[in-house]
């Protein structure tokens, strides 16, 4: 609907001189103004397709929290968290706003909900510039009916000004011309410099990791799952490209969410209304959820199509690897949400830890005890796929505190104090599925672990049959690792095994210990059987 500013409260921002502001348009509205303004076009089975400029990936370097009195003791300061002025923020702020003061183009906002308990849910406003990223925001967020949006009045607020550049930089000591700020107390973020649809939906992630855990919910990185009576519920933690969206989608086990969630004393609720999936070599055999829910009200991001007959090409990289397509919840017929549920469950029975590793020499699943649990949640070891960041250009191994540090605002051991507690008041396994590579290094060319057998190793843990095998311990690693597991060939399952060069496998192996040793340096785990529960070279 067109609306005046005014009438929406966007003065109190000194967004005084836009008028022209449509609010909350229906997806079809905003597919026509789309491709009315250039900004895209109708793809495949009527899904809008955009580039987003020069960054198809979030830029965590130029990420910024303003230094100011009501959060800066509870800030995890450092390379995640960048301490920004507040006066630098007064004077980019002052720029966004003369900007959409000045700029007589359509103005579109979003109003809707992050979160389906009502009891942690947070009024979102995102206001932008360009049509398709309404419709990202659309996607990703919860969506209101029309009495909810009577006397709506959010409790953070993004202006993406995507077209705006800070050519002051070097002297603000800043990264780039790129900016993502965000200021807690005035419940207020800007965005310039970027189109990347992502930094919104990342964005308020990074604030309720602020807002939950201070309330003592855990806010968690992670896909969540149900068997289809909404029972055994299952939480999948694991950075992007680890397979999380994919292994939730699952055409067996309804989905509650594929991103993002917290972990009340009520049971675990999604926090979006949509999902956002890496589309790179998608397979509709194998990812058929995924594939389907590409239609009319998908937006597809920075792939590769033919300029005349529209077709996509899911194998092709050469725009970026972090291609990407975001679609409501109901897209996927196999969710709780378009069953008509809110995308809520009860306590999970299963937490999953995926992780890609680079070095090929963690088993694909390991059963980890309650310790081992904390200690590979703090660790978050993975391996960085290429364009899922700026300057990733092949798998890199890095360790992610957990499994989501670029978007924790507290300190990592806040969340791992957390996670325990609630693993051990409801009784939670835990289990570390490796989805990358086994028997070999990923520079070698050899190629990761197949979906389908991920997939069988998944149901296997659902299912509570990978408790009948007999158990071994991984000699660098302390895990219990499986040595038979249904058809999955048992070789795989064991490392040692499947390494032809004995030698080069220990040298690496050994080199692995070595980074989770270092990195784990630097938590003051007092815990001695935490600290002790990590890999060990004696």
């Amino acid at each position: 609907m067109l609306v005046d500013g005014k009438d929406l409260g966007l003065d109190s921002l000194g967004l005084t001189g836009v008028k022209d502001v449509h609010r909350n348009l229906s997806v079809d509205k905003l597919i026509e103004e789309t491709v009315l303004n250039g900004e895209g076009v109708i793809g495949p089975r009527g899904a809008t397709m955009v580039d987003t400029g020069k960054y198809t990936g979030r830029s965590p370097k130029d990420k910024y929290i303003v230094d100011e009195p009501s959060s800066t003791d509870n800030l995890w300061w450092g390379p995640v968290n960048r301490k920004i002025d507040e006066a630098i923020f007064d004077e980019l702020y002052e720029k966004v706003v003369d900007y959409y003061n000045t700029d007589d183009s359509k103005t579109y906002l979003f109003d809707g909900f992050a979160g389906f308990d009502p009891k942690y849910s947070i009024n979102v406003r995102i206001i932008a510039k360009r049509a398709w990223q309404a419709h990202f925001v659309h996607n990703m967020f919860i969506r209101p009916d029309e009495k909810q949006l009577e006397g709506f009045s959010p409790d953070f607020t993004i202006i993406n000004a995507s077209s705006v550049f800070n050519e002051e930089f070097e002297k603000h000591g800043m990264n780039s011309e790129t900016f993502i700020i965000f200021h807690m107390e005035k419940r207020i973020a800007i965005i310039g410099g970027t189109e990347y649809g992502g930094e919104m939906k990342k964005g308020i992630f990074s604030v309720l990791h602020y807002i939950l855990p201070l309330q003592g919910v855990l806010s968690m990185h992670c896909s969540a799952n149900v068997d289809e009576d909404g029972s055994n519920a299952a939480i999948f933690f694991g950075l992007s490209g680890t397979g999380k969206t994919t292994l939730s989608t699952d055409p067996k086990r309804p989905l509650i969410g594929d991103d993002e969630h917290g972990w009340s004393d009520d049971g675990i609720f999604n926090f979006e209304g949509g999902c956002y999936a890496k589309t790179i070599n998608l397979n509709p055999e194998n990812e058929p959820d995924i594939y389907n829910a590409i239609r009319h009200g998908a937006l597809l991001e920075n792939v590769v199509y033919d300029e005349n007959t529209l077709e996509v090409d899911y194998n092709d990289g050469s725009k970026t690897e972090n291609t990407r397509v975001s679609y409501p919840l109901n897209f996927i017929d196999n969710s709780i949400y378009s069953k008509g549920e809110p995308a809520v469950a009860g306590h999970p029975d299963t937490i999953i830890f995926l992780t890609c590793d680079a070095y090929g020499v963690l088993p694909p699943v390991a059963k980890l005890s309650p310790e081992q649990a904390m200690y590979h949640f703090i660790s978050g070891y993975t391996a960085k796929v290429a364009g899922t960041e700026r300057g990733i250009t092949e798998p890199t191994a890095t360790f992610s505190p957990c499994f989501g540090g670029p978007f924790l605002t507290l300190h990592p051991l806040k969340y791992a104090e957390l996670l325990r507690e609630k693993m051990n008041q409801h009784n939670a396994p835990a289990y570390l599925v490796n989805t990358g590579w086994v028997g070999a290094n990923a520079k070698s060319g050899a190629k990761r672990i197949s979906l389908p057998v991920t997939r069988q190793i998944i149901h296997a843990i659902l299912d509570g049959s990978v408790n009948d095998s007999n158990f071994e311990i991984d000699p660098y690693f302390g895990i219990m690792v499986p040595q038979s597991l249904r058809d999955v060939d048992p070789e795989l399952l064991i490392p040692a095994k499947i390494w032809k060069d004995q030698d080069e496998y220990r040298e690496t192996a050994i080199a692995l210990v070595e980074k989770f040793q270092k990195n784990f340096e630097q938590y003051d785990i007092r815990d001695s059987e935490v600290r002790n529960a990590g890999p060990s070279l004696d």
